[in-house]
């Protein structure tokens, strides 16, 4: 054995699933740096099939494998071990034997995908789940011998988001002063008289929601439970704490400390502007802050799951009651309640069905390596063209009143990094894994902006402050998003 070369014991409790899949994939992606061994301190006796399923479809040879007690690797003669990697939750809480050498101890949080109760494809959807999580956490602990990490394979959407925004700027307002007319003409374009739902606005939005309600797996959903610490921080965070505080901020501010300046009536439209926009939690961006961060992406999508279907019964109560009480604005309810159908409830109902009709027609993998991926470009494209149209009929207001979008700016910026740091903070002291950690406290910053956007045009017009206040929150979003991804991967190892 070459002196590089490091033992490495996987452990959870059946030894039937994950630490079958870690083993394996240590022992390839290690490329002789790594010999891995797996046990379980209750051994299921035989490896679940469906275990052997995703290892002879990924090209591993499964003749060899089994399920073993730990204590057969505490006996003379076993290998000495440089770590030890315990990979389900209940292992990791059990007093595990003393081994020889002292090795290095770590725990990974993997969802068990043996629990997952469906019919037989979720059930193989899970377990490549977990196959796809560990091979991602291995191939950096592979890595852990000095040998440079591989960067993030960004697309050149997500490596310079940042000058798309400011392009999409530049353009937008260039489109709303040069050709004045055809702005104000797709300003128009709504669903029926009185709905006040900008049409070109709602299908962008639809082709960016479409996709991501594609990925709301109700059994992912339901089996949160079993880890259930993370989730009701995110909850707790963007339900409970972000509208209200951003409520308070923004009365603060707007009706007190900037109120010499912008008078009353903004005053009043500022701060709808930016409980709206608290009020809608962030939804496909959430995904490119996860993988900036090696967040877990299972459970960042549970999160973004359950934080979509509360919204449907959430947002309007919430917008109504913080603009309502905080400033002299009423909120045209039944505008809000239509807003929340054609935004939410439509893509919602229309991803549902394409999902199960997909899946039972065309199988897991199929949905997940081909269809899904076709949507990439389409989001890509449809968000931008929402920034172009968002800046384009904001033009006046971004000119004419750069010094207010200035001041808008300052309760939102405090805002988000109060609730991330609300969020890391209580996912530390929950000691909650940080694969989880970091991207509970991005969901709890960043915003669902095309949604609130949408949202204040649709209640209060194109031309309201409440809509500029939804546009500075777009503009603040990707450079805070990204300085809060990077204190999260600087303080990674404060977690489990």
């Amino acid at each position: 054995m070459s002196p590089a070369t490091r033992n490495v014991l996987f452990l959870c409790t059946g030894n039937s699933a994950r630490s079958i899949l870690a083993e394996c994939l240590a022992n390839r992606l290690g490329e002789g740096r790594i010999r891995a061994w797996s046990a379980g301190s209750h051994p299921k006796g035989q490896v679940h099939p469906a275990t052997l399923e995703v290892l002879r479809a990924h090209g591993y040879e499964t003749s060899g494998l089994r399920s073993k007690s730990w204590d057969e690797f505490g006996r003379p003669g076993a290998p000495r071990f440089d770590a030890i990697v315990t990979v389900c939750d209940q292992a990791a809480a059990e007093a595990c034997p003393v081994w020889p050498g002292h090795p290095v101890e770590a725990h990974w949080s993997i969802e068990d995908p043996a629990a997952v109760r469906g019919d037989p494809s979720e059930q193989r959807r899970a377990f490549e789940r977990a196959y796809r999580d560990l091979e991602r956490r291995i191939e950096s602990f592979a890595r852990g011998d000095g040998t440079p990490p591989r960067p993030k394979r960004l697309n050149v959407f997500e490596r310079w988001l940042s000058l798309w925004v400011v392009l999409c700027m530049v353009v937008g307002v260039a489109l709303g002063k040069l050709l004045p007319a055809l702005t104000d003409g797709l300003r128009r374009l709504e669903f029926g008289e009185r709905s006040q739902i900008n049409v070109p606005i709602a299908m962008l939005l639809w082709l960016m929601i479409y996709p991501m309600m594609l990925r709301i797996d109700l059994a992912s959903v339901l089996g949160v439970r079993r880890r259930p610490r993370g989730i009701l921080v995110t909850l707790f965070v963007n339900w409970l704490v972000k509208p209200f505080s951003m409520a308070l901020l923004g009365w603060l501010f707007f009706k007190h400390v900037f109120h010499p300046w912008i008078g009353d009536p903004l005053a009043d439209q500022y701060l709808a502007g930016v409980i709206i926009l608290a009020a809608a939690p962030c939804t496909a961006m959430v995904f490119v802050w996860s993988y900036l961060t090696d967040g877990d992406p299972a459970y960042t999508l549970v999160q973004v799951s359950l934080n979509d279907l509360l919204m449907l019964l959430l947002f309007a109560p919430i917008v109504t009651l913080l603009v309502t009480g905080a400033s002299d604005l009423t909120v045209p309810f039944e505008v809000l309640v239509y807003s929340v159908l054609v935004f939410i409830v439509v893509p919602l109902a229309l991803g549902s069905v394409s999902r199960a009709l997909l899946l039972r027609a065309r199988g897991a993998d199929w949905f997940e390596s081909r269809f899904l991926p076709l949507f990439q470009p389409v989001t890509t494209a449809a968000l931008l063209a929402t920034l172009v149209l968002i800046f384009a009929f904001q033009a006046e207001n971004l000119t004419d009143r750069f010094f207010h979008v200035a001041l808008i700016a300052v309760p939102i910026l405090i805002q988000v990094y109060f609730n991330a740091s609300l969020a890391y903070g209580l996912m530390k002291l929950l000691r909650v894994p940080y694969a989880v950690a970091a991207p509970g406290a991005l969901i709890g910053a960043s915003n669902f902006f095309e949604l609130a956007v949408a949202t204040a045009i649709a209640l209060y017009g194109p031309d309201s402050g409440a809509a500029l206040a939804t546009v500075v929150g777009v503009l603040v979003e990707v450079p805070v998003m990204l300085s809060v991804c990077a204190f999260c991967n600087r303080t990674r190892h404060w977690f489990p």
